[in-house]
C-alpha cells in the first residue's frame, strides 16, 4: 500500500512553501525521524522529517519548486515488501471526488517540523490535492452552513462569514464583489479591495409608491491600483529589470496592507535622556566575566542599548498591564507575560524574533538570546514558535542615524515602539542650557485596545526606566 507524502504546514498561517531541496533520492530507504527535505517558508528554511518507514518510490515535486500548496502531493513511499515501481504508478491516483459542499475551514496540519504522510488504499491523494467541482456544478447541493447564498441574477453569491460581516459594516453589496476564493467565493481580501476601490456599494432601496423619483447621480469612478502592465509602461523599455517577489516579500506586503487598513493606528512620541543608561551599560560591560570560546577568551556578554530598550519595554508593560493586550472582536486578550518581538532586517525582508518573558530575564540573558536569534534569523533558521506571537515589538533604526519614525503594528500586537538614534542635544535643566544624549521614541498603538491615555502611561513608564536604568537591575 503506497504512502503519500504531502506538503506539510510548518506554521498555522502557512498556505504554501518552496521545496528547496530533497535530501533523499528515489530508491532510498527512509525511517521515521530521517530528514528528507528542506522546505522554505516566508520566514525560514526548515528541515522536515519522515514519519513513516519505506522506500522512496517517486519524487513528485522536483527540488527548487516554488509555491507548493499545503497538503499537495510531493512524494510517494513504497511500504515494506511493496514493489517501488508499482507504488510509484499507483500512488497519487486521484479517487472519485465526493459531491459535498466544503466549509471554509483550514486543513488539519501535521505537527510542526514533521512531514505529513497519509496511507491510502488505491493510491488516493489527500483531499487538498483533489479537484472539487464548484457548488454551482453539483446538483442538489446548497451552500454549506456559514455560506448563506444571496440572490444574484439567476445564481447565488458565496461569501465567507467574515467577508459578509465586513461588507455589511462597510455598506458594501457583497453580491457585486468579484470573488477570488475557491470556486469564486468572496473572501475578506475581496471585500477589502472593494472598500479601498470605493466600489460595490449597495443598490438604493426602492422608494415608496407615489414618492417623487430623484434624478440618478453619476456614479463616482472607482479608484483602482495600477496593473503591472500600466506601471511598466511608465518606464523606458530596457531601463529596468524585474525581480520576482519571494514568499517573504509577498507575506510582508499582505500583512502591512492588512495592518494599515484594519488597525486604527495612534502615535505618541517622547524624548528620553540616555546619559545614565550609557554610563550603566559601560559599567556592566566592563564587569563581564571572561569565557573561553573557539576564538579565544571573550566577555560572557556585551550589552547594547537595544538590549536595555527591550528590557525597559517589557518592564513598562508589566507596570501598565492594561496595555499588555491584544484586540479580538469578541474579547480583549490580557497577557500575563511581556514577550517582546524585535525587528531584525534580513535579506529580502524583515522578521521579528521574540524574547519570551523579557520582563523576568536579566540584561545579559536578553543580550545573548537576542544575538543568537538575530544570527539564526539572518540564516533563516528560526523555528515558527520563535517568531510567531508575542505581546509587543521594538523596531530600532538608531544605528542608521534615524532621528524618529513611526512603525506599523504587527498583529496580534497592540503596540510597537519605534526607536531613533541617541544624539547630543541642547536641553534646559534648572533654567540652564545643558548638553545631553537624547533618544526619540514613538509608540504606535492599536486604538481599539490601547487608547491615548493608556498609551501615554505606558510610554511614561518606559521613559522612567530608560532615564533611571538601575530600576532594571532590581
Amino acid at each position: 500500500m503506497p504512502i503519500n507524502i504531502t506538503m506539510p504546514a510548518l506554521s498555522p498561517t502557512m498556505e504554501e512553501g518552496n521545496l528547496s531541496k530533497w535530501l533523499v533520492k528515489e530508491g532510498d530507504k527512509v525511517s521515521p525521524g530521517d530528514v528528507i527535505a528542506e522546505i522554505e517558508t516566508d520566514k525560514a528554511t526548515m528541515e522536515v522529517e519522515a514519519v513513516d518507514e519505506g522506500i522512496v518510490a517517486k519524487l513528485v515535486v522536483p527540488a527548487g519548486t516554488e509555491g507548493v500548496k499545503v497538503n499537495a502531493l510531493i512524494a510517494v513511499l513504497a511500504a515494506e515488501g511493496e514493489d517501488a515501481g508499482a507504488a510509484a504508478k499507483s500512488g497519487g491516483a486521484a479517487a472519485p471526488a465526493k459531491a459535498e459542499a466544503k466549509q471554509d475551514k483550514a486543513p488539519i496540519s501535521p505537527p510542526v517540523g514533521e512531514m505529513s504522510t497519509k496511507s491510502t488504499e488505491g493510491g488516493a491523494v489527500s483531499p487538498a490535492s483533489q479537484p472539487v467541482a464548484p457548488p454551482s456544478a453539483l446538483p442538489g447541493i446548497s451552500p454549506s452552513r456559514g455560506e448563506i447564498g444571496q440572490s444574484q441574477g439567476e445564481g447565488r453569491t458565496f461569501a465567507s462569514p467574515l467577508a459578509r460581516r465586513i461588507a455589511k459594516e462597510a455598506g458594501v453589496d457583497v453580491s457585486a464583489v468579484t470573488g477570488t476564493g475557491p470556486h469564486g467565493r468572496v473572501v475578506k481580501a475581496d471585500v477589502d479591495a472593494a472598500i479601498a476601490g470605493g466600489g460595490a456599494k449597495p443598490a438604493a432601496k426602492a422608494a415608496p409608491a407615489g414618492a417623487p423619483v430623484a434624478p440618478a447621480a453619476a456614479p463616482a469612478p472607482a479608484v483602482k491600483a495600477m496593473s503591472d502592465e500600466q506601471v511598466l509602461k511608465l518606464f523606458e523599455q530596457g531601463s529596468y529589470e524585474l525581480v520576482p517577489h519571494d514568499n517573504m516579500r509577498k507575506t510582508i506586503a499582505r500583512r502591512l496592507v492588512e495592518a494599515k487598513t484594519t488597525i486604527p493606528h495612534f502615535y505618541l512620541t517622547l524624548d528620553c535622556e540616555l546619559d545614565a543608561l550609557l554610563a550603566l551599560r559601560t559599567q556592566i560591560n566592563a564587569a563581564a566575566p571572561m569565557k573561553k570560546t573557539d576564538k579565544g577568551d571573550a566577555p560572557a556578554y556585551k550589552l547594547s542599548v537595544n538590549d536595555m530598550v527591550i528590557k525597559a519595554m517589557a518592564m513598562a508593560l508589566k507596570a501598565v498591564p492594561d496595555a499588555n493586550a491584544s484586540w479580538t472582536e469578541s474579547a480583549m486578550v490580557k497577557h500575563k507575560h511581556a514577550d517582546v518581538g524585535v525587528a531584525v532586517s534580513i535579506p529580502g525582508g524583515l522578521i521579528t524574533p521574540i524574547i519570551r518573558h523579557a520582563d523576568e530575564k536579566t540584561l545579559s540573558t536578553i543580550s545573548n538570546e537576542m544575538k543568537d536569534l538575530a544570527s539564526r534569523a539572518r540564516s533563516r533558521k528560526l523555528k515558527p514558535e520563535e517568531y510567531q506571537g508575542g505581546t509587543t515589538a521594538v523596531s530600532n533604526l538608531g544605528m542608521f542615524g534615524i532621528k524618529d519614525f513611526a512603525a506599523v503594528i504587527n498583529p496580534p500586537h497592540a503596540t510597537i515602539l519605534a526607536v531613533g538614534a541617541g544624539e547630543e542635544r541642547a536641553v534646559v535643566k534648572n533654567g540652564e542650557i545643558k548638553i545631553a544624549t537624547v533618544m526619540s521614541v514613538t509608540l504606535s498603538t492599536d486604538h481599539r485596545a490601547v487608547d491615548g491615555a493608556l498609551g501615554a502611561e505606558l510610554l511614561v513608564a518606559f521613559k522612567r526606566l530608560i532615564e533611571n536604568p538601575m530600576g532594571m537591575l532590581v
